[in-house]
C-alpha cells in the first residue's frame, strides 16, 4: 500500500501563496512588456486627448474610469492573469499620460479645431508646469509608501498576496506612471535633450540601476520602484519620438498608427505570458 503524502506547514504555506499570487515575476520579459505598455499609454492618451480632440479633462475622466474598471477585475481575480494585470498597467499608463498633461499643461493651439478656442469640454489644463506637477506627484507617492510601510506589508512584488497590499501597489503604480509621464515630457519638451536625447538619458539611468542590482546593500524593492518610474518617461519619450512631427524631432508616424502597432505587440506579449503562466501551474496529482 502506498504511503499517504505528508504535507508540511511549509508546503501548505507555499501552496497558499501560489493560489493567492496575483502579480507576475519580475523578469526581462516583464520590463519589455512594461515599456511596450507605457509607450502605448503615451500614444493612446495623446490619440484621445489631442488627435480626437476630446481634451485633457474629458480624456482624463474617461481613462480614470477605465482604470477603475480594469482594477476591479484584477482585484477580483483569484490568481495571476496576464491579461488582467497588463490591462491595469495599460490603463494606468493612459490615465497617467492625460492626468500629467492636465496638471502640467494647457491645451495647445496646434490641436484646436479651426475657429475653436478650446479643446474638448471642461478646463483646458491647470498649467502648473513640470516642476510643480512633479513635486505634487512625488509627495503623493511618498505618502503612499509611508502608509504602506506602516501597514507592515512587504514591498516585494513577488510576495504581495493580500487585497490591502495589492491595493497599495496599484495606487503607487498609478502615481508612478503619472510622475513618469511628467518626467518624460520635461525631458522631451523643456530640457533641450529632445526625444532621442531623453530616451538615451533614461536608458543610461536604467543601466545604472541594473548594475546596482548586484550591490548587496541596495534593496531590490527600491531598485524595482526606481526602475518602474524611469521606464515610464522612457515610454513617454519613445511615444513622442514615434508620433511627433519631423520638425519637432519625431518620426511623424501618428498616434493612431503607432497605437495600433503597439497594441498588437502588447497583445502578442500578453498571449505569450498567458501560455507561460498556464504551463507553470502545478498539475493535479
Amino acid at each position: 500500500m502506498a504511503r499517504p503524502e505528508v504535507l508540511t506547514e511549509a508546503d501548505i504555506a507555499g501552496a497558499g501563496r501560489y493560489v493567492m499570487k496575483k502579480l507576475p515575476e519580475v523578469t526581462l520579459a516583464f520590463w519589455v512588456m512594461k515599456i511596450a505598455a507605457t509607450t502605448l499609454g503615451e500614444t493612446a492618451g495623446d490619440l484621445f486627448s489631442q488627435t480626437l480632440q476630446l481634451g485633457y479633462f474629458l480624456t482624463t475622466i474617461a481613462l480614470f474610469l477605465m482604470f477603475i474598471a480594469t482594477l476591479v477585475i484584477q482585484l477580483a481575480s483569484k490568481r495571476y492573469n496576464p491579461f488582467f494585470y497588463w490591462a491595469v498597467i495599460l490603463s494606468t499608463s493612459m490615465a497617467g499620460t492625460t492626468m500629467s498633461d492636465f496638471m502640467n499643461r494647457e491645451a495647445s493651439a496646434e490641436y484646436l479645431p479651426k475657429g475653436e478656442k478650446s479643446l474638448g469640454w471642461g478646463p483646458q489644463g491647470l498649467g502648473l508646469g513640470y516642476p510643480a506637477g512633479a513635486t505634487i506627484l512625488i509627495s503623493i507617492l511618498v505618502v503612499i509608501f509611508v502608509i504602506w510601510k506602516f501597514t507592515g506589508l512587504t514591498f516585494e512584488i513577488r510576495d504581495i498576496d493580500t487585497f490591502r497590499g495589492e491595493s497599495l501597489f496599484w495606487a503607487a503604480i498609478l502615481v508612478s506612471n503619472t510622475l513618469g509621464t511628467s518626467m518624460g515630457d520635461f525631458l522631451s519638451d523643456s530640457s533641450g535633450l529632445g526625444y532621442g536625447g531623453g530616451a538615451l538619458l533614461i536608458t543610461g539611468l536604467l543601466a545604472a540601476l541594473l548594475a546596482l542590482k548586484y550591490a548587496p546593500a541596495v534593496p531590490n524593492a527600491l531598485l524595482f520602484w526606481l526602475a518602474f518610474v524611469l521606464t515610464r518617461p522612457f515610454g513617454a519619450t519613445a511615444g513622442d519620438l514615434l508620433t511627433k512631427p519631423a520638425a519637432k524631432g519625431g518620426l511623424n508616424l501618428g498616434t493612431a498608427g503607432s497605437s495600433a502597432v503597439l497594441l498588437a505587440v502588447l497583445f502578442a506579449l500578453m498571449g505569450w505570458a498567458h501560455l507561460k503562466e498556464r504551463d507553470s501551474r502545478p498539475q493535479p496529482a
